[in-house]
């Protein structure tokens, strides 16, 4: 009992919001759903206005037609979906899965990795590019200039959800969740909403129109992989780690750390090694 006198005063309640939005006999529409499906709608639009924006690329010419994304919206959406859900079964819980491969499918009960929804979706980015005569790599860059909107939508969701909350912490701001127990913990959901949904957009946005980096391929693509990568890496010191997981080593080291580390190393790849495409660089 004596950790209750430990609760700081400070400590916040955690605000009662239903994870469904509204029920209509078996059939829920739930926030995290919510949350995945207007990211996607966004992605789609704001990638429309990319393309149609000549002056962003390279030769004042887009890579592909505001059209092409109609199509590559529904690949899109399979990508994230079954690369999130695969990835969480091998890198999270897989031998659950083994035991109990039905349970795959059952995507309402929650379950899905971020890594794994990034791979899926690159797959389906190449595979269309290829089908398409698209260059990748602007393909990637224009993709990945979308999805921190979508990446941020779903973290307040978690947040909703009381999921995938934080360490215990004595600061002001903590959060006592439903099923978290009596001590307040850091909502590291809502740092990792800021961080991968409001402030990698506006990075990856000052880059884009400022700085005009969509006219050298795949720079994008890394800017958002490395920022995505860094912001993980900082706000899993807050996550408390899964609970059939836990720490790798050393009291400090979890799984989202060690998948979020190469991606650092290939963004900072890609954007070192991004030049703008040779006729660019012509002298007149």
């Amino acid at each position: 009992m004596s950790e209750y006198f430990l609760l700081p005063l400070a400590a916040l309640p955690f605000p009662q919001i239903d994870p469904v939005i509204f029920q209509i006999g078996p059939f829920a529409v739930h926030w995290y759903g919510i949350g995945y499906i207007v990211g996607i709608l966004f992605a789609w639009w704001y990638a429309k206005r990319l393309v149609s924006n000549r002056h962003l690329w390279a030769h004042d010419t887009p890579p592909m037609k505001p059209t092409d994304l109609d199509d590559f919206v529904i690949w899109a959406a399979v990508g994230v979906v079954a690369g999130g859900r695969l990835g969480y079964v091998l890198f999270y819980d897989l031998p659950r899965y083994l035991a109990n491969p039905l349970d795959i499918l059952a995507l309402w009960q929650g379950g899905m990795s971020f890594h794994g929804g990034m791979l899926g979706t690159i797959l389906a980015m190449v595979l269309f590019a290829r089908s398409r005569g698209i260059n990748a790599w602007s393909m990637l860059d224009t993709i990945a200039a979308t999805a921190p909107v979508g990446l941020g939508l779903v973290r307040v969701a978690n947040f909703i959800n009381s999921e995938l909350w934080g360490r215990p912490t004595d600061m002001p701001w903590g959060v006592v969740f439903p099923n978290g127990g009596p001590l307040p913990r850091h909502p590291s959901q809502l740092y990792e909403a800021a961080l991968e949904g409001l402030v990698l957009f506006l990075v990856l946005r000052l880059l884009t129109h400022r700085r005009l980096r969509l006219k050298t391929p795949r720079f994008i693509g890394g800017a958002f992989i490395c920022g995505y990568g860094l912001s993980r890496i900082f706000a899993e010191f807050f996550r408390e780690p899964d609970a059939h997981i836990g720490y790798l080593a050393g009291g400090w080291l979890t799984m989202g750390m060690v998948l979020s580390l190469p991606m650092v190393l290939a963004g900072l790849w890609a954007m070192t090694t991004a030049r703008e495409p040779a006729e660019a660089r012509r002298e007149p």
